[in-house]
This record gives C-alpha cells, sequence and structure tokens, in this order.
C-alpha cells in the first residue's frame, strides 16, 4: 500500500465515462453500488456531487464522490449540520482490492473534507457489506442508527465526526 500523499483525485470528466461504465460493469462493483445507470455528462455538471477519479502513482483505480447532505429535501441524512458531506465510492480495478487501498484513499479524502470544514462526513454501506463497513470504522465512523430503506437501496447510516482541534479543557 502506498502513503496517502501518493493518491490524487482529479475531478472526473466527460473523457472519463467510458472507464466509468467499464468499472460499474464489473461484478465487484455491481454487487455494492446502487447506481445501475452509467453516468452521463449532465451527472458530472452536478453542483451538489463533486466525482472524483482517485489515482495512486498516476494510475486511475478508483472512484469517489462526496456531495451536500442537504441537495435533497428527503435524504436520510438531512439532519446532519449544515456542510455535512457524504462519500460514496468504489474500486474499479480488481487487483487493487484487499490491498489497503480503499483506507488510505478513503482517509486522504476525510481529512481534505475536514480541512475544509465539514463538520460531520456520512457515509451508507449496504449492511451485508462487512469489507466496506470495516474500512469506514478504522476510519472512525459508526453506525448512527440501525439499517433503512432509502431511495437508493438497503443502508446502514454511519457517521465520522471532525476531530477536535485545539487544546481541551
Amino acid at each position: 500500500m502506498s502513503a496517502a500523499q501518493d493518491y490524487s483525485f482529479r475531478r472526473a470528466a466527460p473523457d472519463d465515462l467510458a472507464l466509468l461504465a467499464e468499472w460499474q460493469a464489473r461484478p465487484h462493483v455491481r454487487a455494492w453500488w446502487s447506481r445501475e445507470a452509467p453516468f452521463t455528462v449532465a451527472d458530472l455538471a452536478d453542483p451538489l456531487v463533486s466525482r472524483w477519479i482517485v489515482s495512486v502513482d498516476g494510475r486511475p483505480f478508483a472512484f469517489l464522490q462526496d456531495y451536500t447532505v442537504h441537495g435533497w429535501p428527503e435524504h436520510h441524512f438531512r439532519h446532519l449540520p449544515r456542510g455535512s458531506r457524504g462519500i460514496d465510492q468504489f474500486i474499479g480495478e480488481p487487483a487493487m482490492l484487499g490491498l489497503g487501498h480503499g483506507t488510505a484513499f478513503i482517509g486522504a479524502r476525510l481529512q481534505a473534507l475536514f480541512d475544509a470544514g465539514a463538520p460531520v462526513i456520512a457515509t451508507d454501506p449496504h449492511p451485508a457489506n462487512d469489507r466496506a463497513i470495516a474500512v469506514y470504522r478504522k476510519l472512525g465512523f459508526e453506525p448512527s442508527g440501525p439499517p433503512e430503506e432509502t431511495p437508493w437501496g438497503l443502508v446502514l447510516p454511519m457517521l465520522a465526526t471532525r476531530p477536535a482541534t485545539g487544546p481541551r479543557p
């Protein structure tokens, strides 16, 4: 596994649509990624969602999106404080699974979101996705309630809170 600083995030662009569709078609992604339709140019332009191609040592291998949880009136994380972000991601390249890259690149993005002022970061894996849940727990996420059915499928809501800074009383 590479150090977190070896990961780069660049905005997904229309030239990435074929790569994203290829990754989304892979069985290990389809097993957990709730989005069935391939991404479109309009998806990439959505101002509520930041979509990223993740690379390590210059090699694209994963997708990550972060979004405002207040962008949809009935979103299951709408109760979170203003500025909170939700995240979703997948590793598209099967050879990169099980090597610690998920923990490292998600951790790098979490740090960037907290540094930008997000008070809480939310995620919502399928309750049976033990691998994802274990990664999120390593990164400080905790379940914030029981599994629930959402417009995006059955999820386990999980939250990570910005680490405290400064002296403690």
